[in-house]
């Protein structure tokens, strides 16, 4: 059984997150293990294993890249970790960016990290834009095979927007102390 079926909720990138908190919270006290106590064992092994299941599956589906990668997971639209490709022509356009950490690195500059802080901005919100649509007009129950795609290369490009926000932030408190 799948987190979205456990909830009983479509599969959505953008699922009633206010319905998902509600389905949470009635599954933690329905298989809270206090409440078997007296069972045998088994039910109370059984509970703590839903009682898990459910704290995974709401933690998974209540945030944004996680759901992401678990639907990508879903579909089999994700390779084994380390096997899958960022596009050649996005590595490229990263290369400024990374070129602005080098620099960082031998010697902090405010505008060097304002600039390449708000390249990563601006491009993640692009990204966002591009794929947009297809997220907010996935329906599982139709879904054309392919109409992934475009989400899947938005996940690892966006994973790597992370990778390059966090090597940024190494440096932003050194952005208060310069002044």
């Amino acid at each position: 059984m799948n987190y979205f079926e456990f909830f009983e909720i479509p599969v959505s990138f953008f699922p009633d997150e206010a319905d998902l908190k509600r389905r949470f919270l009635q599954n933690s006290k329905r298989f809270h293990p206090d409440y078997f106590t007296l069972e045998s064992d088994e039910k109370q092994g059984h509970a703590l294993e839903l009682s898990t299941f459910n704290n995974e599956a709401y933690q998974t589906l209540a945030d944004f890249d996680r759901r992401t990668k678990y639907i990508l997971d879903l579909h089999g639209i994700l390779k084994e970790e380390g096997k899958n490709e960022i596009p050649q022509e996005f590595l490229l356009e990263m290369m400024d960016i990374n070129e602005a950490i080098m620099e960082l690195e031998f010697g902090f500059d405010q505008n060097i990290f304002d600039t390449a802080t708000n390249q990563v901005v601006e491009l993640e919100a692009s990204l966002y834009e591009e794929v947009k649509p297809t997220l907010e007009n996935y329906r599982n129950e139709t879904a054309q095979p392919g109409v992934l795609e475009p989400v899947r290369e938005f996940f690892f490009k966006r994973r790597y927007l992370l990778r390059i926000k966090e090597n940024l932030d190494r440096f932003a408190p050194a952005s208060t102390e310069a002044h």
